[in-house]
């Protein structure tokens, strides 16, 4: 398969118009401009997609926040519902096929909440936790869930950026959560998201606030975390503000790369065959602010797009170093924030 679609999630308000669609050609490594493709949804930051064809994203209303249902099956995309809560809207959802169930991270409202799909795609409230607790930064006053997304053992996983912890959950199969097991981060870590090796119980675990790669062995039988290594996604000597953003792992497991919002850089990691990390090497995002990024099904390319600068990068990988080569440098992506190949 020659063409690929990714779709865009983002802000709407500089001129955003929210979703976006674009077309990959791994031939010529070209993509088309991303066009509009769903704007009656305000502020669809993040963006999954389930088997069925439906999409789920963050949404925003007057006062409100929560999640959209979006069928694109047809000829053009049709909103199923919006299922909202008094606050702001989430920063991450994603899709739990086996169950049947959508999880949404509410970073201010320091909450994750649990969605049943019904047969139609839509979605209904079905449990929510809130955390508690603060950190030591001054954007850990409280509570702050970035990261809600299944173990490979099909436990929840809740990163809370503003109280320093990873929390796994059993999740029941009307979605009740139940079963807390809590690892602790150095104070001031500020973890925001985290992925698993596809082959090996480790996990990576990017923090925001401290610009780190933490490297941790997970236990499936009882859900628990220990840490083995901690890695700088930054120079050593970069003094001015960062904050680490996205973290993604190539199919294989062999290579790790994380976002730099402020040192606008992604940072490459090559990763052995015990799961240890050794950084590689960092190229530039060339635009400002880089919060998401996500590399292409082929593997052969990955995506980045810079918030403040309405930009996205290309780059073709190499899947034998991991190294990133840029091939095209100033796609427009209006208020982009989240990248998703289908």
């Amino acid at each position: 398969m020659t063409k690929e679609t990714v779709i865009l999630g983002g802000y709407t308000r500089q001129g955003g118009k929210g979703i976006y669609k674009a077309e990959l050609d791994t031939v010529t490594g070209s993509l088309s401009t991303p066009m509009p493709y769903v704007d009656a949804i305000a502020g669809p930051t993040y963006l999954a997609l389930s088997s069925q064809g439906v999409l789920y994203t963050c949404a925003a209303g007057e006062g409100e926040g929560g999640v959209a249902a979006i069928d694109i099956n047809g000829d053009a995309p049709r909103i199923l519902n919006e299922v909202f809560a008094a606050g702001s809207s989430p920063a991450y959802v994603a899709v739990d096929e086996e169950r049947q169930l959508v999880y949404a991270a509410n970073y201010h409202g320091g909450r994750a909440n649990v969605y049943a799909i019904q047969p139609d795609g839509s979605l209904k409230d079905a449990d929510q936790v809130v955390h508690e607790g603060n950190g030591p930064r001054p954007e850990q006053e409280a509570s702050h869930i970035h990261y809600t997304d299944l173990t490979p053992d099909k436990r929840l996983v809740v990163v809370d950026l503003g109280n320093d912890t990873v929390a796994t959950y059993q999740v029941a199969t009307d979605g009740k959560l139940s079963d807390e097991q809590v690892f602790r981060t150095t104070p001031g870590f500020g973890p925001r998201h985290i992925v698993f090796h596809p082959t090996l119980p480790v996990a990576y675990l990017v923090g925001e606030l401290s610009s780190k790669l933490a490297v941790l062995d997970y236990d499936a039988t009882t859900g628990t975390f220990t840490p083995r290594a901690v890695l700088s996604t930054i120079p050593a000597d970069w003094t001015e503000h960062n904050g680490a953003a996205a973290v993604k792992l190539s199919d294989d497991g062999r290579f790790l790369y994380v976002s730099n919002r402020g040192h606008n850089s992604i940072a490459t990691f090559s990763i052995d065959k015990s799961g240890n990390a050794k950084f590689d090497r960092f190229v530039s995002t060339y635009g400002d602010f880089p919060r998401d990024f996500a590399i292409d099904p082929s593997g052969n390319y990955l995506l980045a797009v810079n918030q403040n600068s309405d930009n996205g990068t290309l780059y073709r990988r190499d899947p034998v170093n991991g190294e990133l080569l840029p091939v095209a440098i100033n796609i427009p992506t209006p208020e982009a924030v989240c990248v998703l190949f289908v």
